[in-house]
């Protein structure tokens, strides 16, 4: 039987982050300038990581700036990239069922570095969290475009091995330097896309303006120290898995706010991926890993 939930505090301010990035879909859709994605990520993460490090500036070792580049790339230019040509090929559902399976890309990783194969209980539940997304989201009509579905799989694998690194290499920076560092060094990555490719922005008014603050302070500065302070705290599978309540949350905005359809197979999809998320925290738990591995030893008899 499954133990008690461990590091309760620590699971609840984690999903705040991918809560609040849930958000970024209504804001964009509704109330940015159209076709300018590249710059919309660049402004989300450029000015959060000069706030940041204002706040603790803190110079990494020479030798953690290697790291600290695959870091950036890993889990904000090369993904926030990714996920935006995703966005733009592929019907939000489809990518984000194709993203739905990062916990178990983590699982396998974990296991082919590692050596530490996952438990039954933990890949039934996290399989079930892809079914339960595919309920919530694909519509039968839906198109699916190759580079889409490539974009959005490299995406889901980009964040997964920035969340297993960010574990597995223990920076001595402080979180807030940490967060910092890496929302700067990928807004810096992802300023020649912005550049480039997208449209220049229009003037902008009070609403425009206030929506890229919220999602530079909120959608960056505070969602990615929330995220990596999880990774610190809690086993990376446990954190890849809550961020499927971004989808989630970005179906609930649009029933609240939009009328859009929540009902039926929609209704038993969100069900299933939220059971889904708790059991992966439980299992995937060190305490009860631990128990699990302990030997049964039959009582002597008198």
């Amino acid at each position: 039987m499954i133990g008690k939930l461990p590091n309760s505090v620590s699971i609840v301010v984690t999903a705040l982050a991918p809560i609040i990035w849930g958000s970024t879909y209504i804001v964009t859709t509704e109330l940015l300038p159209a076709d300018r994605p590249y710059t919309a990520a660049f402004i989300r993460v450029l000015p959060a990581g000069f706030l940041l490090l204002l706040m603790s500036f803190y110079l990494p070792k020479r030798k953690e700036w290697g790291r600290l580049i695959i870091l950036s790339a890993l889990n904000i230019g090369l993904f926030q990239g990714l996920l935006f040509v995703a966005a733009y090929r592929l019907p939000g559902g489809i990518a984000a069922v194709v993203g739905a399976i990062q916990p178990l890309l983590l699982m396998l990783l974990i296991w082919l570095v590692d050596s530490k194969a996952p438990r039954i209980v933990t890949v039934i539940a996290a399989t079930f969290g892809v079914i339960g997304m595919a309920a919530l989201l694909l519509s039968p009509n839906a198109e699916w475009d190759l580079w889409g579905i490539i974009a959005a799989f490299l995406g889901a694998c980009s964040m997964g091995a920035g969340t297993y690194l960010a574990k597995r290499w223990h920076s001595s920076l402080p979180v807030l330097a940490f967060t910092g560092w890496q929302l700067l060094l990928g807004g810096l990555m992802l300023l020649p896309a912005a550049y480039f490719l997208d449209p220049v922005l229009p003037v902008l008014g009070s609403t425009e303006i206030l929506s890229y603050a919220y999602l530079s302070i909120f959608g960056a500065l505070i969602a990615y120290l929330l995220w990596f302070k999880g990774i610190a705290t809690l086993p990376p599978v446990a954190v890849s898995s809550l961020g499927l309540l971004s989808p989630v949350t970005a179906v609930v905005l649009g029933w609240w706010f939009l009328d859009q359809s929540l009902q039926g197979f929609a209704l038993l999809g969100l069900i299933t991926v939220l059971v889904s998320i708790l059991v992966v925290q439980i299992s995937s738990s060190p305490k009860s890993i631990s128990r699990s591995k302990q030997p049964v030893v039959a009582e002597a008899k008198e």
